[in-house]
């Protein structure tokens, strides 16, 4: 069973603006119930292209329709040129968190908004006219790209919990794969990876104690949390969090989302974060 959040079950439970918008001035489906998630999103814009009503039908698991809910939320009272700017991950955030297996969700939404806004527009969806790379789930090779480049997914599964591609037949692993190592080759020619490929203990502590330092504990005090290191064994990475973190329910995602994406981004990929006592 996955574990939610509670503003997750809430708007599963109570979601809001649900329905349909009559003249609306963008409309955006995705998905297809033979997928399994379907979202129709609608919005209304006043004359200075302000969204001043959304409203969403979908078809889908406890995730997409909290997600489909959250999303009309966020981008009710705003410009469109700022409703444009959201991502995935500002919805998952919105909703306190998604598990990592219903990531997906809160990438239907975002795309329902840019098919929407395109539709509007009047212009072609640009994720739509790449290479279809998953036929079960109808995924292009520009969705898999956008997912690696902006999540740092280092994974065929990671791919699968945020586009779903891969996670039918399975025919399309070989080609996923193929895109990671093209996304990776990518970024080291931009930013050159300029980490030692090979580590001793005394250094990976070194190198994890000062991201912990610098990165992250900032951030987990502006909440009233914190985080200590207890132990590094091999690539496991045992930490321990503290005050507000360490009873959020929503700790094992500030672990896995964050800690751990930190860590394997800016010492080696192949760290592994638990949490001790």
């Amino acid at each position: 069973m996955w574990e939610y959040t509670d503003k997750v079950r809430d708007h599963f439970m109570n979601p809001r603006n649900v329905g349909e918008i009559e003249n609306a001035d963008g409309i955006g489906e995705v998905g297809s119930l033979a997928c399994g998630d379907a979202l129709t999103l609608y919005f209304k814009l006043d004359e200075t292209e302000r969204i001043i009503d959304a409203k969403f039908k979908t078809f889908g698991c406890a995730s997409a329709i909290a997600s489909s809910s959250a999303l009309t939320e966020m981008i009710k009272g705003l410009p469109l040129v700022e409703a444009e700017k959201i991502t995935n991950e500002d919805i998952a955030e919105y909703l306190g968190g998604l598990p990592k297996e219903k990531m997906h969700c809160s990438v239907m939404g975002r795309e329902a908004l840019e098919a929407a806004i395109a539709y509007y527009r009047g212009i072609p969806l640009p994720m739509a006219e790449g290479e279809v790379v998953c036929e079960c789930f109808g995924v292009t090779d520009l969705e898999v790209k956008r997912a690696i480049a902006e999540s740092n997914l280092r994974s065929v599964e990671e791919i699968t919990n945020f586009t779903k591609a891969g996670g039918g037949c399975g025919k399309c692993h070989d080609r996923l794969e193929e895109l990671l190592r093209e996304a990776r080759h990518e970024v080291q020619q931009i930013i050159p990876d300029k980490r030692p490929t090979r580590l001793t203990n005394i250094q990976k502590i070194k190198l994890i104690e000062e991201v912990l330092e610098r990165e992250v504990r900032p951030t987990l005090r502006k909440d009233g949390g914190d985080i200590e290191l207890i132990d590094v064994d091999g690539d496991f990475v045992i930490v321990s969090l503290r005050g507000a973190c360490g009873s959020c329910k929503k700790s094992q995602t500030t672990l896995k989302e964050y800690v751990e994406k930190k860590l394997r981004e800016q010492v080696l990929d192949t760290l592994i974060v638990e949490e001790g006592k």
